[in-house]
């Protein structure tokens, strides 16, 4: 099994200089532990959560920590794909470079899912616009 991802050293360094936040942060993380969902769940609502804040770096740390859960990177696309209609087609596009920060772009090229139907529709739509 695959070693977790630490902390960036600026957290751990930040965290030693005030250790009664550290202190206070690892209380609301056990707090929100606590529940039904399971670990990867958990992970993929937090890395949601920070996409539909826009946080570049809780995105980057989501990212990491999702992927230390066991989640896939066809998960980790649509928590993406997810979130586009809500934040926006610009604002999904610069959420996936962060996306791929954190996974190395070669990783990321993954191929569209093809749909069954969608080319049939597009051809009956073109034909007909041809026959009249």
């Amino acid at each position: 099994m695959k070693t977790p991802s630490r902390p960036p050293a600026v957290h751990r360094a930040f965290v030693t200089r005030f250790p009664n936040l550290g202190k206070a942060w690892d209380l609301v993380n056990e707090e929100g532990r606590a529940g039904p969902l399971d670990g990867k769940t958990q992970r993929l609502v937090k890395l949601a959560v920070a996409i539909g804040a826009m946080r570049e770096g809780a995105v980057h740390s989501g990212v990491r920590k999702v992927r230390d859960a066991g989640a896939s990177l066809a998960e980790i696309e649509q928590v993406v794909a997810l979130a586009a209609s809500t934040i926006g087609l610009p604002a999904a596009v610069a959420v996936w470079t962060w996306v791929r920060d954190q996974r190395g772009s070669a990783q990321l090229v993954s191929p569209a899912p093809r749909r069954a139907g969608r080319s049939g529709r597009a051809h009956r739509t073109a034909s007909r616009t041809r026959a009249t």
